[in-house]
């Protein structure tokens, strides 16, 4: 974001300029135009065949000076407006890196099962989009086994998503009644919400649609009654302006397209739940992680360069710093070990003592005293090898 602004507050400035030029050079070809027909309407009140007046040759010489004067003026204007547009460019390469792979390991895609990971994820990632074809043709050009990557249930929950979003509820509907029980054990709203939708489309027909409607009411709505008995009252009040139609009643924002986008994304968020799959596909997951921590490691890498210690870079299998990612970005528990003040790893998982304080394996050796260790939180002492592996 500092990036972006320090690049607008150059535009602003050559839009500023630029706008004040304009309001100058009206002024001054304003001007010009003035002084030229008042000349010609001077020499236009003489008779034709007589000769011009040392008098007026000097008024002519005048306005001519004048004339080229303020059109030097404004060619010294446009120039420096010139310096002003490059800055943009100048700024824009100042705060935008554009070889990012100055933050890139280009030896992690040298092992063949890292390259097979990838192609799996974007596999999967086109599945979920709905692009079966090109996953298809990236399985087959990859030599990924196919049985591994299955498109169901993405394909199915894809199709259904973009059935909502086309106001096409019966693919939904059906999958909803299909998974009814687990989604009313998990206090879910989307089968409610999908009917409402059904409920407000019928609406749409007009009067003549009222039988159809309050039909549709009391075979679909009796189950929610008890969770929704407010909402469902809000939906019968709205039978009373169908004769003036929904859209002109004060319940028409039942019918926006923000309540379709609304039950689309409720769907894909209680079916991937309900089926125990991520919302997001790992590629977006991790491409929009990498956006957020890009800025700060360009920066770092900046400073690294500076200081000539772009080496602490290489061969690590994590980050130099840490990247403050939002909470949906967080997908299990993270142990920092209190003594060290270090985050636990492969190398250095955190350790349960007798006593049941936790610590990392490596505050574990430096803390041990031979066969004797005693807990930097308790007195208790014990042996160091009765402490246990926990798995994060």
């Amino acid at each position: 974001m500092e990036s972006c602004g320090a690049v607008e507050k150059e535009v602003d400035k050559v839009i500023t300029k630029f706008s004040a030029m304009n309001d100058h050079s009206q002024r001054v070809i304003g001007d010009v135009i003035v002084l030229i027909e008042k000349l010609r309407s001077s020499i236009a009140e003489a008779p034709a065949d007589e000769q011009l007046t040392p008098g007026q040759i000097d008024v002519l010489h005048d306005a001519m000076a004048k004339t080229k004067d303020k059109l030097q003026r404004l060619t010294a204007e446009h120039r420096d407006l010139h310096g002003t547009v490059s800055k943009v460019g100048k700024a824009i390469d100042r705060n935008f890196v554009a070889d990012f792979t100055a933050t890139s390991r280009t030896d992690v895609f040298q092992a063949e099962r890292n390259v097979t990971l990838l192609n799996k994820i974007m596999a999967q990632h086109f599945y979920r989009q709905g692009m079966d074809d090109v996953a298809h043709a990236l399985i087959k050009e990859s030599g990924l086994p196919a049985e591994e990557i299955t498109p169901e249930p993405y394909a199915e929950l894809h199709r259904i998503w973009e059935a909502i979003h086309n106001h096409n509820l019966g693919p939904a509907l059906e999958w909803a009644s299909r998974h009814s029980t687990e989604l009313d054990a998990r206090n879910s709203s989307l089968e409610f919400k999908l009917h409402r939708l059904a409920f407000m489309q019928i609406l749409n027909g007009g009067i003549h649609a009222q039988t159809e409607a309050i039909t549709y009411a009391r075979t679909n709505f009796s189950k929610f009654v008890r969770r929704y008995e407010k909402e469902i009252q809000i939906l019968m009040g709205t039978l009373i302006y169908l004769p003036i139609g929904i859209q002109n009643s004060p319940y028409k924002y039942l019918a926006a397209p923000e309540m379709w986008i609304e039950a689309a994304d409720v769907f894909l968020k209680d079916a991937c739940t309900l089926l125990g799959i991520n919302k997001d596909s790992p590629l977006s997951v991790i491409v929009n992680a990498g956006c957020t921590a890009l800025p700060a490691l360009l920066n770092l890498k900046q400073v690294m360069m500076s200081r000539q210690v772009t080496g602490i870079w290489n061969g690590r299998d994590e980050l130099p710093i840490e990247i403050d990612l939002d909470p949906e970005n967080r997908f299990h528990s993270i142990f920092a070990c209190p003594i060290l003040r270090q985050q636990s790893s492969e190398d250095n998982p955190p350790m349960k003592l007798l006593c049941g304080h936790v610590i990392s394996r490596d505050a574990l050796s430096k803390l041990s005293n031979g066969p004797i260790l005693k807990c930097p939180y308790c007195p208790m002492e014990q042996c160091p090898q009765d402490a246990k592996l926990i798995y994060f």
